[in-house]
């Protein structure tokens, strides 16, 4: 798998989804680029970003709790 390539790319889905359709989104990594995608519609596209953005992201989702 090319290291930008997410098609083959494991997501993983948020902690927070569940059966009853809540709203969920899904993560994939690989060493270039990270994607972020809405469950339910897996094919409306897909938010990019390289490594260094998502962690300063999720640095500041942790400094606001």
């Amino acid at each position: 798998m090319d290291n930008d390539d997410l098609s083959r790319a494991t997501w993983q889905k948020s902690s927070y989804s569940n059966g009853s359709g809540g709203d969920c989104v899904e993560v994939a990594m690989t060493p270039k680029v990270v994607g972020v995608r809405d469950t339910k519609d897996r094919n409306g596209g897909t938010l990019t970003f390289d490594p260094d953005q998502w962690r300063s992201f999720l640095r500041s989702l942790d400094s606001t709790s």
